[in-house]
């Protein structure tokens, strides 16, 4: 699934691409994939026709992109949420262009130009409209508002986090990856990021000191960066920017997905953890199993 860097790569080629344009038409090809507007397919083609694209936000995970003008129901507006789940992707492509295999939805502009395509080959992904509100500095979907901020915001708190962090009484991987904590690390950040701040995935999270929890959320910060500068993490052709191009982060893993791999930092082979029905990689030797570890 996605994470922050590859929802952000998205986020960024949609603004470019789409922000500030008229919506003439709306054409939904498959129900599912709007099956979290509740009113209906037509509802929801009826209230996008006319609007304009005023912004593409994100937040963790979240992708939604804001229509100009206040929603009904909301002084602070209304938003088309977009859920890219397990396979979605949103294009950018000429009118003329051949449609997609597994096209779900297609928006076309006022304008004539290069339409807008959400395709989605497992359809656990869609979009909704829905009113946004206030949370944490920035309006978000009302669905997002439970969501904290992610590492990348300026309204990122890392005084508040690390004090909410460290009174946790788990492992430090299952609080990096509570969403009402801290927002958009998944499993693979997780993993990078730990590796970097040499912490095991199950070290007390009571144990850490305030600075150590610095240099892991600049850990955090410093992998996603650099993840999203190569276009984030493609172990497949499901993800994909607005281009219909993928991320080649995945060259640059230094532990996830690497079992039995030399450590890039020490040589020792990495290992491979089941983990909350997944799975965790470390380095035994850079990241040694704490005595009180939190399994």
């Amino acid at each position: 699934m996605p994470e922050l860097p590859e929802v952000e790569v998205v986020r960024r080629g949609v603004a470019a691409h789409v922000v500030g344009r008229t919506v003439s038409s709306v054409e939904i090809h498959h129900l599912r994939s709007v099956r979290r507007h509740v009113p209906g397919p037509q509802d929801l083609a009826g209230r996008l026709a006319d609007r304009v694209l005023s912004a593409a936000r994100r937040r963790g995970k979240y992708l939604w992109l804001e229509l100009a003008g206040p929603a009904a129901g909301s002084p602070a507006g209304e938003a088309l949420v977009v859920h890219l789940g397990m396979s979605g992707q949103l294009l950018v492509q000429p009118p003329d262009a051949p449609d997609e295999k597994h096209l779900r939805v297609r928006v076309r502009f006022a304008d004539g130009g290069p339409e807008l395509r959400f395709v989605d080959q497992r359809t656990f992904g869609g979009v909704h409209l829905e009113d946004l509100v206030e949370s944490g500095g920035l309006a978000v979907p009302s669905a997002v508002a439970h969501i904290a901020p992610d590492p990348l915001e300026q309204v990122f708190d890392i005084a508040a986090v690390t004090t909410r962090l460290r009174a946790k009484r788990t492992g430090i991987k299952r609080a990096l990856l509570d969403q009402s904590l801290v927002s958009g690390i998944g499993n693979i950040y997780a993993d990078e990021a730990l590796w970097r701040a040499r912490l095991h995935w199950a070290r007390p999270t009571a144990t850490l000191t305030r600075p150590k929890v610095r240099e892991l959320f600049g850990a955090v910060a410093e992998v996603m960066q650099e993840a999203l500068r190569a276009g984030g993490t493609s172990f497949d052709d499901l993800y994909v920017n607005v281009n219909g191009e993928s991320g080649y982060f995945d060259r640059s893993l230094a532990v996830y997905g690497q079992a039995g791999n030399p450590c890039p930092r020490c040589g020792t082979p990495v290992r491979r953890d089941a983990f909350m029905n997944r799975s965790s990689y470390t380095c035994p030797a850079c990241q040694p199993l704490p005595r009180n570890a939190h399994r």
